[in-house]
C-alpha cells in the first residue's frame, strides 16, 4: 500500500455486511495526528468519511505504518495495542468489534 488513503479504501473493501446487521456505530481514526477519517457502520452498510467525526464512539490513534499493517494482515491489532502502537479513545470494546466487521 502506498498511503493511508489506500489502506482506508482496502479496509472498506473488506467490510462484512452480515456482521453489521442492526448496528449503528461510528469509528474514528486519527493517523499520524494529522489525518482523520471515520467509518460509519449502520444496518449492514459502511460509509467512509474524511475528517474528524464528533459522533465517534471510539477513536483509534496510530501511525500510517500500523494502519497499513493491520489492514494487510501483517500486523495484529491486539499486539499493536499491547505494544503501544495503537491507542483507543472512547469505548474500547467497540474497537474489538472491528475484526468482525473488517476481517482479513
Amino acid at each position: 500500500m502506498t498511503s493511508v488513503a489506500d489502506a482506508v479504501q482496502a479496509m472498506k473493501a473488506k467490510f462484512n455486511p452480515a456482521a453489521a446487521a442492526g448496528l449503528d456505530l461510528v469509528f474514528g481514526f486519527r493517523i499520524d495526528d494529522t489525518k482523520h477519517f471515520s467509518l460509519i457502520v449502520k444496518d449492514s452498510t459502511c460509509e467512509l468519511q474524511e475528517g474528524e467525526n464528533p459522533d465517534a464512539q471510539v477513536t483509534l490513534v496510530m501511525d500510517g505504518e500500523t494502519l497499513e499493517g493491520i489492514v494487510d494482515g501483517s500486523t495484529n491489532g491486539v499486539e499493536a495495542f499491547m505494544g503501544g502502537k495503537l491507542r483507543a479513545e472512547g469505548d474500547m470494546m467497540l474497537a474489538m468489534k472491528l475484526s468482525e466487521l473488517f476481517p482479513n
